[in-house]
């Protein structure tokens, strides 16, 4: 977990530990803090890495054992590559690379020395900070169930626990770092939801995990069944009506608007199906264990809000989010079940797997009736289809509005969390037509992504701006990388809390 690792910053002139990391460019230009232990050094780490062959290109890594007279045992040399042009999130992306390198061998603390001269973008101050940050978000793990001992239980026991980084203004880069600690923190937090057991995380508990954000000032309601059932919500209800746990609905609300508590939230919704059998439609028993990880939509919502609340953003959000555990069972909804909405439309459930979509529909709607938003969106582990379609490298974005859609990819670009816009067609509306009832809950096999938004967007109010994320491929066991890797990624959190930090956080004049 992130909070084994503690992260303070020194200046550049405070000891090193006796592991320490300096930062080359290209060619092996070194900033003046290196610069110096080179010195002292008599250029031995030039001429450890000429003789590695190493030039300093971005994210490789050389290690120096006992580098002549500078009082450091390891010395690990990361690379800039042309610093002046890394962006925030290559500085993010060069932390985790920098934490994998130092729990490559063993020592409990470790300096990172930041001496970059920083760019129009990023100053040496805002490099330190996030690179702390992609420090924070390798180290997660989860081993919480591991009783044996191991080779990296041993390591977990005896390994890092603090890194300082040094730079030239320690003040500013730990002031720089709280806002970007809280969104790691964030992320964090999903992880842990997703990556827990479906015999631990239920319904139930999964909305009293929503609780933990009471300490920051977040106001939690959680709704049971029979809350649910006078609100009309028959469709959400009757996927969780075949499992021996209850549903649940928690709604988190942050009024962090200063000065504004009455401008319009904007609502986060997340799709909670802690384990998903595909009901009476049952699924293959091949990988189904990981439908545990189902309600990556909800863990991303509720880390989210968690994210926000910690670094006290200065807007109104809602999160809100349907918990439930789709079970056959004598009791279980059934293909060709005419079920009714919160909306008032009818749903006839064709395919009892196509489940997601029916717990967003009553709580899609009961924020908009609830809350009048400025906006709505939606993440949900919703559909196969959007793999087929872009793999787990991207989300799948349906959205209806143009600024909301240029806003969201903005985010993206600056976060590396990819999205890709998807179609939203009367064609596949048209999909979801049913001779039974209002509509049906799928249009079967093609454009399968496209049909599921379509049926969600009917439960979209008009001139509400709403986008559906598909985060399917990229809520868990997607491609590791620099600063995931675990089986559940906590994505999009970090996507949404600079979404909210760019367009729609109130600045303070």
């Amino acid at each position: 977990m992130s909070d084994r690792l503690e992260i303070t910053f020194a200046s550049l002139s405070a000891e090193p530990e006796a592991v320490t990391v300096i930062l080359a460019g290209d060619g092996l230009d070194l900033g003046s803090k290196a610069r110096e232990l080179e010195t002292k050094s008599a250029s031995s780490i030039s001429k450890a890495a000429a003789a590695a062959d190493y030039k300093g290109k971005y994210k490789s890594t050389i290690e120096i054992l006992a580098p002549a007279k500078i009082g450091i045992d390891r010395l690990i040399v990361a690379g800039l590559g042309k610093d002046s042009s890394l962006s925030a999130q290559q500085y993010v992306d060069l932390g985790g690379v920098i934490l994998g390198a130092i729990q490559a061998r063993k020592a409990s603390a470790a300096s990172v020395i930041v001496d970059v001269d920083g760019n129009d973008d990023v100053s040496s101050e805002q490099a330190a900070a996030l690179i702390a940050q992609g420090a924070l978000l390798r180290n997660y793990s989860f081993k919480k169930y591991l009783t044996k001992k191991s080779n990296d239980d041993a390591a977990d026991k005896d390994g890092l626990k603090k890194i300082t980084i040094h730079v030239a203004h320690a003040d500013k880069a730990k002031s720089a770092f709280q806002p970007l600690k809280a969104v790691a923190n964030g992320v964090n937090f999903a992880r842990d939801l997703v990556n827990e057991p479906a015999n631990i995380l239920g319904p139930v508990e999964l909305a009293e995990k929503t609780k933990a954000l009471e300490k920051f000032g977040v106001s939690v309601d959680i709704l049971d069944v029979k809350d649910m059932e006078k609100l009309g919500m028959g469709s959400l209800l009757c996927v969780g009506q075949g499992s021996a746990r209850p549903s649940r609905l928690a709604v988190m609300t942050w009024n962090g608007a200063k000065g504004s508590k009455k401008q319009k939230p904007i609502c986060f919704v997340g799709k909670g199906v802690v384990f998903d059998t595909g009901g009476i439609s049952i699924k293959p028993a091949a990988g189904m264990e990981d439908m545990k990880g189902d309600m990556g939509g909800a863990a991303a919502v509720i880390g989210t809000m968690y994210a926000l609340a910690e670094r006290k953003a200065n807007v109104n959000a809602i999160g809100l989010v349907g918990c439930v555990e789709n079970m056959p069972s004598g009791n279980a909804v059934r293909p060709g079940d005419i079920v009714t909405s919160m909306s008032g439309q009818t749903i006839e459930v064709i395919n009892t797997d196509a489940e997601g979509r029916l717990v967003l529909a009553d709580v899609l709607w009961y924020a908009q009736e609830k809350f009048k938003p400025k906006l709505v969106i939606d993440l949900a582990t919703l559909t196969g289809a959007i793999m087929i379609a872009l793999g787990k490298e991207y989300a799948g974005m349906f959205v209806n509005d143009d600024k909301l859609s240029d806003e969201l990819q903005s985010a993206s670009r600056t976060t590396g969390e990819k999205v890709w816009r998807m179609p939203l067609d009367k064609t596949f509306d048209k999909m979801m037509d049913s001779k039974n009832a209002d509509m049906k809950n799928t249009g079967g096999r093609w454009g399968g992504s496209a049909s599921a938004a379509a049926f969600l967007q009917r439960f979209v109010q008009k001139d509400t701006p709403w986008c559906h994320l598909d985060i399917a491929g990229t809520a868990m066991d997607g491609t590791r990388n620099d600063i995931n890797q675990s089986w559940g990624a906590g994505w999009g959190i970090r996507l949404l809390d600079r979404f909210v930090a760019e367009h729609h956080e109130k600045s303070e004049k």
